[in-house]
């Protein structure tokens, strides 16, 4: 591509794909840029097996991309759990070259050219990228925050949309995440009292707010900077032919795991490998599986560590991303080699390794850190859980979505139990999952406040409060989001327009023309 194209998309997420497929169906000229090496985010990226929801509700490219997975392994559409990971970047690189978009790999953003109220272009290490309409479908935001577009990161408060499940959550609320048994946070014998309870905690519980008596302070219900908890899906495969085995990390420390092992010498008569790391025999084609985190202590990393990703620099979110590979690292050589660990656990773990046929230039581990949860756009219009449990009809409807609120564990914290005389326990916090229909979801919530931005496109880090984005944050639904995202920066741009004044009806016309679903 010669000239600068029509429409930019920043992201090569799920997606960040479909919107340029969409927008160069719908006859722009696209350029998708990316900062990896490799296309599809998640999709491709370990999260084989996808949470979908009510598949009636997924449709368009979205739905395309499903049945070219059913096609390549002979299967009924959604019969599998997901694809392997290089099947899902194979099928979406041959969507990228069938709509003829450009890609850029290895481009991470550089900067942004922000004239009054618009993006003039953003700049990677080989260029400048000049457009009419730009996408950003990144986990990050980073362009729509480099665009100067508000947002924002972590839980609000209750009150702010007068939502039941905003804000921090009890630490006890029971669920399969959360310890069932009572462990002492502390690695030493501790008195009640700050000075001790923070001086003495174990590895990877994050201290707690304290009240003025030093006692942890729950403040239910109130906005904080925490996060789901970040982690990599791992695709192991108990076949020996194709299997990398778990060797010792360098710098291991075993002793890190205390707090695992306390657990273990409680629960492990009742538990085994799948309880620990849901390992399941072919959950994937080729033998493999995709590990996902499984109970109170698993793959996902819960000290707090990454609050620090969001709105970190490059050199930050690389100490976060490095952060929780070591630890994947870690937690699985230990379950496999530690002599605290039941011998029915040690042995079932050390039957799977990394799969050799798998992320080959990053060892076998997965390229792509699972960002569940990072900044929130603030647009004229906001989704909240009112609009998942009890949704109406919206006239700008794009897509729908259907996964229930999905907010997995933000953090290890600990409290005292009262009735167990002021006995300090461990506890997961922030956990929760509920029931939601299917519901629309408005072109309302891609698009900054015209005061902001006018040719800003935002599908990933779309404009919804934290409680909603637990559910809009499957990869099924932000893809049909990129879809919607991709067919709107086509029309504006060919049309000259704003993205705010696109027109609603065309735009729906042309979804609806691929199959994409908009009502239940």
């Amino acid at each position: 591509m010669s000239s600068d194209p029509d429409v930019v998309v920043y992201g090569a997420t799920g997606a960040g794909v479909m919107a340029a497929v969409a927008a160069a169906n719908a006859g722009a000229a696209v350029r998708l840029v990316e900062p990896g090496r490799h296309i599809g985010g998640m999709v491709s990226g370990g999260l084989g097996w996808t949470d979908v929801g009510a598949a009636a509700v997924i449709g368009g490219l979205t739905r395309a991309f499903y049945q070219s997975v059913a096609d390549h392994y002979g299967a009924n559409l959604f019969e599998l759990r997901g694809p392997e990971p290089h099947v899902a970047e194979q099928i979406l690189c041959a969507l990228l070259d069938a709509a003829g978009v450009e890609v850029d790999l290895g481009e991470p953003l550089a900067g942004v050219d922000r004239g009054r109220q618009v993006v003039e272009s953003c700049r990677t290490p080989s260029r400048w990228h000049r457009a009419a309409i730009f996408v950003d479908a990144s986990y990050e935001g980073d362009l729509m925050a480099g665009a100067g577009v508000p947002y924002r990161v972590g839980r609000e408060n209750r009150r702010r949309h007068a939502e039941h499940w905003a804000g921090r959550q009890p630490a006890y609320r029971p669920s399969k995440h959360n310890f069932a048994c009572v462990i002492s946070p502390f690695a030493t014998p501790a008195a009640p009292g700050a000075a001790n309870g923070e001086t003495s905690l174990l590895p990877f519980i994050r201290p707690p707010a304290l009240d003025r008596c030093g006692w942890p302070a729950e403040r239910l219900g109130e906005e904080d900077g925490a996060l789901q908890s970040y982690g990599f899906r791992l695709c192991l495969t108990d076949r020996p032919a194709n299997a990398i085995p778990i060797e010792q990390p360098e710098g291991y420390d075993p002793g890190r795991f205390e707090l695992l092992r306390r657990y273990l010498d409680v629960a492990a008569a009742s538990i085994g490998a799948r309880d620990l790391l849901g390992l399941v025999p072919d959950l994937l084609p080729g033998g493999k599986c995709d590990v996902n985190s499984i109970g109170p202590f698993s793959l996902n990393l819960l000290d707090g560590s990454n609050r620090d990703y969001p709105d970190g620099d490059a050199r930050t979110r690389e100490r976060v991303r490095q952060r929780h590979l070591a630890y994947s690292h870690e937690f699985l050589y230990f379950l496999g080699h530690d002599d605290s660990v039941p011998e029915h656990i040690r042995r079932e773990i050390r039957r799977w390794g990394l799969s050799a046929d798998e992320f080959a230039d990053t060892g076998g581990w997965p390229h792509q850190l699972y960002v569940r949860d990072g900044r929130r756009m603030v647009g004229s219009f906001v989704l909240t859980e009112h609009d998942l449990l009890d949704p109406r009809p919206q006239a700008d409807t794009v897509a729908m979505g259907s996964y229930n609120i999905d907010i997995r564990e933000m953090e290890r914290t600990w409290r005292y139990l009262p009735e167990y005389d002021c006995t300090a326990a461990v506890f997961n916090e922030g956990y929760l999952s509920v029931a939601v229909p299917p519901y629309p979801i408005p072109y309302r919530v891609l698009v900054p406040s015209k005061e902001d931005c006018v040719n800003l496109l935002v599908p990933v880090c779309c404009s919804a409060s934290h409680v909603a984005f637990g559910s809009v944050r499957t990869e099924p639904t932000l893809m049909s989001l990129g879809q919607a995202a991709g067919t709107a920066a086509a029309l504006a741009a060919i049309g000259g327009t704003s993205v705010q004044k696109v027109d609603i009806g065309r735009l729906q016309r042309v979804l609806a023309g691929t199959g994409q679903a908009l009502r239940a």
